[in-house]
């Protein structure tokens, strides 16, 4: 109904404009309004009603009305007609429903009454809460309380248990204690019954518990029972360390270590026992290990070979050692008293295991001392190394090794105290302060310092005997007699061998360690050795014999001191310095034996010059009879010098170098002649007899090819 009305309005609407304008035009539709008509005061003004319906021309339903040419006042009747419709129909309905108004205000009043009952229920229902909230705090303050009370309880019987446990004496551990044997099972009895004598002794409330007065005097029944079974049970494998032939490493590392608990329980319960145990292995071990070094010692001295006594000195006549004395030891041994040979082999083998001397013995094998000095302290390093850990192991303390070898100590002082006083092998005590040095090394690679004291001991009483060996052979170069010494033969005298033998053995045994006080007193010795080897020079009536000799015993000295220090050091520069001025020294000498004329002449004559007015000019006469007399026998006195070369220098290769060297010289003061006689007068005559360079340059090389 309220739509039928504007239907009918918009049909009359169209009923009167037959012909719409589908085109918008505003004059038009303006021109119709007359200003009495729409005019409803002064104060209406249609300025900007333009503006304003360009700006509406797109609202649909202005745009529709605008478009149908209708008059905004007969649309207004419409739409007021329609509205009244539209009211009237509304009236209508609302008569319709006016039952199911009354019945819907009747349902809310109902409702009004049930929620007021509900709102008085609930706020009983929220005061009821209020209550029960009050109960729930008091509740949960009950249950704080009595979970305190638990966990306080339980504390208390966790506690109260441990006690019981801590104090009570199981049955079992009784019997093992008291009846067992030692072995694993009685370990753990022994742990468990320390740990309750700890704690009644540490823990305060047991001293004041009631429990205390019935335990107390049980464990100590049982404290005392098991330091006594467990003193027995030591001291019977203590005395297994005694017997013969025992190993004593395999029952320290397989039987008493695995009983090292004993010590401990020992060291807690039972000190005075524990005090007993220790000096007891103290005694033990200070015995066996005495009596084994001992007997090894023994065992050791029998396969000595002696290499030098006092009279075996660089310095002292060979022939006053003595026949008697020497004469059943081998010649190698004697030689060994300077050089030193395969004896540096010791070093090389610083880490192999000791000598057996019962092998060693049945072999018929004698050594020098530094050989079983090595294996002396070989033994002494690996059995000190192994009793210092199982003394730090067992014990626990480190001061018991040193209770322990104080008696091995004294048994190998005593020897070597023995020993060290009739040493009078410098070889061989420097090999002992190098053997000692590489042990030292060996033990701090180990981590053990047991022997750092002792080490060093040794090695300080080694270097003054060394010392003083050292200055006897000093000495007997210094004091010897130089007319005993003298024997009438050029070749290397058996003093500058053993010199060059003792020289050479300890520079190579200081290649490694640079001592410079070593250093210092070999060129001491040098020194001494050079003096006396000029005096034994200058008793030889020749120059020529006196230069041989001293070249001699330098190239032999330089040969052996190569050998041990390829590099060569101070001493080797010296004696080649000391070579090679010898060497043109004899060079001169054999020249002047065969060629004097031609050398007195070339080095007065040849050198002055030819215009010199203070002498008077070389003549074809003075200088004629040189020439022919070396023409004749330059060949022959080559061959004189080669012969004389040969069974002088010991050493081939020396003699033909000093040969090459004065068959070098001569040919140079024969090219000098041969310069002279171009610028004398006249001398041109002589070119016949001369010797041509390459003839002799021919013969030298002739004898070079020897080399």
């Amino acid at each position: 109904m309220a739509d039928a009305a504007p239907n009918q309005g918009d049909n009359s609407f169209a009923e009167k404009n037959e012909t719409p304008k589908n085109v918008f035009d505003l004059g038009a539709f303006v021109g119709d309004l007359t200003f009495e008509e729409d005019a409803s005061g002064d104060d209406i003004s249609l300025e900007g009603l333009e503006q304003e319906l360009e700006e509406c021309k797109n609202h649909d339903v202005v745009a529709n009305i605008l478009s149908k040419g209708t008059t905004l006042r007969e649309y207004t009747k419409g739409v007021e007609n329609n509205l009244r419709q539209v009211e009237l129909d509304s009236i209508q309905d609302y008569i319709k429903e006016s039952d199911n108004l009354v019945s819907l205000h009747d349902q809310i009043r109902d409702c009004d009454a049930i929620l007021s009952q509900m709102e008085t229920l609930l706020s009983g229902f929220q005061a009821e809460i209020g209550s029960i909230s009050s109960d729930i705090k008091i509740l949960q303050e009950k249950s704080m309380d009595m979970g305190l009370k638990l966990k306080n309880r339980k504390v208390a019987e966790s506690k109260l248990a441990k006690f019981v446990e801590d104090i009570i004496i199981p049955p079992r551990m009784v019997d093992i204690i008291v009846d067992g044997e030692v072995n694993e099972e009685y370990m753990r009895s022994l742990e468990i019954l320390s740990k309750k004598l700890k704690f009644i002794g540490v823990d305060p409330m047991v001293k004041t518990s009631k429990a205390l007065k019935d335990v107390q005097p049980e464990l100590e029944k049982l404290r005392q029972k098991a330091v006594s079974k467990v003193f027995d049970f030591l001291v019977q494998k203590l005395y297994a360390l005694r017997k013969p032939k025992t190993n004593i490493q395999i029952i320290q590392q397989s039987v008493l270590l695995k009983y090292k608990y004993i010590i401990s329980f020992l060291k807690g319960h039972g000190k005075e026992i524990y005090n007993e145990v220790r000096a007891a292995y103290i005694d033990t071990m200070n015995k066996v290990l005495s009596a084994h070094f001992r007997a090894y010692i023994q065992a050791l001295e029998k396969l000595q070979l002696d290499i030098a006594t006092s009279s075996d000195l660089i310095g002292v006549e060979a022939r006053s050692t003595g026949l008697f004395s020497r004469g059943r030891e081998p010649l190698k041994n004697r030689s060994a008293v300077f050089a030193l040979g395969d004896r540096i082999n010791i070093l090389k083998e610083i880490d192999q295991p000791a000598l057996i001397p019962h092998i060693a013995e049945a072999s018929s094998l004698k050594y020098p001392y530094e050989v079983l000095f090595r294996s002396l302290h070989k033994l002494l390093m690996d059995t000190a190394t192994s009793e210092y850990l199982f003394c730090d192991d067992f014990f626990g303390e480190e001061s018991i090794f040193y209770d322990i070898f104080a008696g091995p100590f004294a048994v190998i002082d005593e020897h070597f105290n023995a020993i060290l006083p009739n040493c009078y092998d410098a070889i061989g005590l420097m090999l002992m302060i190098r053997i000692i040095h590489h042990h030292q090394l060996i033990m701090s690679r180990r981590r053990i310092p047991c022997l750092d004291s002792y080490l060093d001991k040794v090695n300080i009483s080694l270097w003054p005997r060394f010392k003083m060996v050292f200055d006897l052979h000093l000495s007997s170069l210094r004091n010897a007699n130089v007319k005993t010494l003298w024997e009438d033969d050029v070749h290397p005298h058996y003093v500058m061998r053993r010199y060059a033998e003792f020289a050479a053995s300890l520079i190579h045994l200081n290649v490694e360690y640079g001592d410079g006080q070593l250093e210092l007193n070999m060129e001491r010795l040098r020194m001494a050795v050079d003096d006396l080897l000029t005096k034994l020079a200058k008793l030889f009536p020749k120059p020529k014999s006196q230069i041989v000799f001293l070249i001699n015993n330098y190239d032999m000295t330089i040969a052996v001191l190569k050998e041990a220090s390829p590099e060569g050091g101070k001493i080797q520069l010296h004696y080649e310095e000391l070579l090679k001025s010898n060497t043109a020294l004899f060079v001169e000498e054999l020249l002047l034996e065969h060629f004097s004329d031609l050398i007195k002449f070339v080095k007065t004559r040849a050198s002055e010059d030819s215009s010199s007015t203070s002498e008077k000019p070389i003549t074809v006469a003075e200088i004629e009879p040189l020439v022919k007399d070396f023409a004749s026998r330059w060949k022959a006195a080559i061959e004189l010098m080669h012969k004389d070369v040969i069974t002088s220098f010991s050493n081939f290769l020396c003699g033909m170098e000093i040969l090459r060297a004065a068959l070098t010289q001569l040919l140079l003061y024969y090219t000098r002649l041969s310069d002279s006689i171009k610028r004398v007068a006249g001398g041109s005559a002589l070119n016949k007899d001369l010797v041509s360079i390459s003839s002799i340059m021919y013969e030298i090389k002739k004898y070079s090819r020897t080399f």
